[in-house]
Formats: C-alpha cells, sequence, structure tokens
C-alpha cells in the first residue's frame, strides 16, 4: 500500500458572486493549483447551519420514510425526513423538530450516525444523518405546503425499495444501507451466534 503523502490545496486567487436567490448563492473561484494550472471553479454556498437527515425507527425492523414533492423532477418521491438546522440548534434537537413536523412523530432516543455530502465539487453542503428510536407521537406545524405522506418500509428491504421509481435520493439510499448495517453489527455483538 503506497503512503499517502497531503495535497497543498490550490490558491485562492479571486472569488465573485454569480447569482443569488432566497435559496442558492453561486460564487465562482479563480484557482491555481500547486502545478501552476488555474482554473475557475463555480460552487452553491449555502448556510453553514446545517442540515439533518433522519433514520426514524418505530420499531427495530422498520424505518419511516416520506412521500413529498421533489420541484427539481417536477414529481412526488419517496425519501427520508430532513431539514435545515435553524439557529440556535443542534443536530439532535433540529433532528427531533423536523421529525415531528414531517412526520408527526418525536424521539427519545436520537444519535448521530454519519455526516454525507452531495456534489462536494460544486456544493459546500453537509448533511447529519441521525438515527431516531423509542418514538411517540407529537405534531408540530411544518412548512411544508401540503402534509407529507408518511410510510413504514422494512429496512431489510432496501433492495426492493431500490427497484421502485420513486425512491432514487443518493442521500437516502446511503444513509439507510449505514443505519442497517450499524444495526445489524450491534445485534450481531448483542446475540452469540449458535450453529
Amino acid at each position: 500500500m503506497s503512503e499517502r503523502r497531503p495535497l497543498q490545496k490550490p490558491q485562492v486567487l479571486s472569488r465573485q458572486s454569480v447569482a443569488r436567490s432566497r435559496l442558492f448563492h453561486i460564487e465562482a473561484l479563480e484557482l491555481r493549483f500547486a502545478n501552476g494550472a488555474e482554473r475557475t471553479f463555480e460552487r452553491l454556498t449555502g448556510s453553514d447551519q446545517g442540515a439533518v437527515m433522519i433514520i426514524a425507527m418505530p420499531d427495530p425492523d422498520h424505518v419511516l420514510l416520506i412521500r413529498e414533492y421533489a420541484a427539481g423532477f417536477e414529481d412526488y418521491v419517496l425519501t427520508l425526513p430532513k431539514g435545515l438546522v435553524d439557529p440556535g440548534e443542534d443536530i439532535v434537537t433540529a433532528a427531533n423538530r423536523e421529525l415531528m413536523e414531517e412526520c408527526g412523530f418525536g424521539a427519545r432516543r436520537i444519535e448521530p450516525l454519519v455526516e454525507l455530502s452531495l456534489a462536494p465539487n460544486y456544493m459546500r453542503h453537509r448533511m447529519q444523518v441521525l438515527l431516531a428510536t423509542d418514538l411517540y407521537h407529537k405534531r408540530l406545524p411544518g412548512d411544508e405546503p401540503e402534509p407529507l405522506v408518511v410510510e413504514q418500509h422494512a429496512l431489510e428491504e432496501l433492495p426492493a425499495l431500490l427497484m421502485r421509481d420513486d425512491f432514487h435520493e443518493a442521500r437516502a439510499i446511503a444513509a439507510l444501507f449505514i443505519a442497517r448495517d450499524t444495526l445489524r453489527e450491534r445485534r450481531d455483538k448483542e446475540t452469540p451466534l449458535s450453529w
């Protein structure tokens, strides 16, 4: 195995705001790399508050998914509940609030699992994935334009979910596989194998 040398980050020659909307800010970066090559990169910058995605489990075998309108696809998609971290919130508080707003449940236990990014060449966005268990009914008003449909699916049936036309968000897929494997590993440690 070869030793990994630290790479020298490119020098930022300039930053320029290209466009701004209510949700997005596009920034152009003029960069000079260590080998002298210069390039312009455009990226979406966003809130540094962060975001959360919740794997809510009403029981040890099932997960809650939501069906919501995705403007990017102009169609309804099946995904995990998620949202931005509000000012003054930590990720656990934000996850519980989003769960109450989108699914009508709170969680007595919430634990961080992993941090995911999406298109890091173009976006600075990071998503904290949290596992929520020991659920109880609690609904908070949210900012969704219509009530979300909440569905319950077996965590072990991920291959069947992947065959659906309405389930394709990469972060949700990655989060569910990570949660499934984490829970399997915990169960294997708790229960000795008997052959």
